[in-house]
């Protein structure tokens, strides 16, 4: 798969995971929470500029509730520009996750606003990417928050 992706130079995501979908929530316990998630992303990097793929196709995701507690997955959110020392742009994945449905006590159907919050903040901490559901809403919340970063682009009056 890797010498395919070299060959016709599409993007890859590295997302960090601890075992498979199946086995990962046993799989929570840490010693150095984004240190390993930093190390593991670090050692995929470097597998895939082995094999061929160039640096500007690559982009890393913290895998938010991919074998990782509530606690944890809002450690990595508040720490998330940690990332940013490995040099590849941030995807942060959290819309509609069982995590926001934890915190709000609602159901997946029920979480637009915590969606919408988490991603802000994903932002605001340096994610350059996000994976959404609700495209409309996150659209314009990432727009505005994008204003807010950068109000320097907007007429002073």
């Amino acid at each position: 798969l890797l010498k395919m992706i070299a060959r016709y130079k599409a993007a890859l995501v590295l997302m960090h995971i601890r075992g498979t979908p199946r086995s990962m929530q046993k799989r929570t316990r840490y010693r150095d929470l984004m240190g390993e998630i930093i190390q593991s992303l670090k050692n995929s990097t470097e597998i895939c500029l082995e094999s061929g793929i160039k640096s500007d196709k690559l982009i890393i995701d913290p895998g938010i509730g991919f074998g990782k507690t509530v606690a944890q997955n809002l450690e990595i959110l508040d720490r998330l520009e940690e990332l940013g020392a490995l040099g590849y742009p941030i995807l942060v994945g959290t819309s509609r996750k069982s995590f926001i449905g934890k915190i709000l006590k609602n159901n997946v159907g029920e979480r637009l606003t915590g969606s919408l919050s988490v991603m802000v903040a994903s932002i605001l901490k340096g994610a350059h990417i996000v994976r959404v559901h609700d495209v409309r809403a996150a659209a314009q919340a990432a727009q505005m928050t994008d204003a807010v970063l950068n109000y320097n682009r907007y007429d002073k009056e």
